[in-house]
C-alpha cells in the first residue's frame, strides 16, 4: 500500500534531524501527529469555551513556548520542500464542537508540520550517531511527545 505523502514525512526527518525513517514508520507517525492535533484543537475548544467563544481563535491552541520555536524553525523547512499538499491532508481532523477562525485554520498545517518536525528532533536525541529510525526510538519518542504535548 501507497502511503500518500510518505516521501515528504521521510524528507522532514531527513532535513530535520538527518535520519532515515523505514516506510513502515510512516503510518505511526501519522496516526501520532493526527492524534497530538487533535489534542491541540480539543484544547483550544476548552479555552475557547471559558472564554465564552464559539470559535477557537489561534491564540487558543495550548502553544508552549518552545513548540511556537519550533513552528519558526519548521517554516523555513516546510518553504524547501513543498509540504504544503501533504500537511493539509493531515490537518483534517474529525469535527470539533466549535468552528475554528480562518487564521487558526490557515495555521493548521504549519502545526501539523511542526508535530512532524519536533517527532523527528526527539527521536535524533535519543540516538544521536544513528542515521535510521529504530522501533524503540520511535516508541520512546512517541511516549516524549504523549507526555509532553
Amino acid at each position: 500500500m501507497k502511503i500518500e505523502g510518505a516521501y515528504k514525512i521521510e524528507q522532514i526527518f531527513k532535513k530535520a534531524a538527518s535520519l532515515r525513517l523505514p516506510k513502515n514508520k510512516i503510518v505511526e507517525i501519522e496516526e501520532a501527529e493526527d492524534k497530538k492535533g487533535y489534542q491541540l484543537l480539543k484544547g483550544g475548544e476548552e479555552n475557547a469555551g471559558y472564554n465564552g467563544r464559539d470559535v477557537i481563535w489561534l491564540s487558543d491552541i495550548p502553544l508552549t513556548n518552545a513548540l511556537k520555536e519550533s513552528m519558526k524553525q519548521f517554516s523555513a523547512l516546510e518553504e524547501e520542500l513543498e509540504l504544503k499538499p501533504l500537511l493539509n491532508r493531515l490537518a483534517s481532523h474529525p469535527p470539533l464542537k466549535y468552528e475554528l477562525e480562518i487564521a487558526l485554520e490557515g495555521r493548521l498545517p504549519e502545526i501539523t508540520g511542526t508535530l512532524i518536525y519536533v517527532l523527528a528532533k526527539i527521536v535524533k536525541e535519543f540516538s544521536p550517531k544513528d542515521s535510521i529510525v529504530s522501533e524503540d526510538e520511535l516508541k520512546r519518542a512517541l511516549r516524549v511527545l504523549d507526555l509532553t504535548i
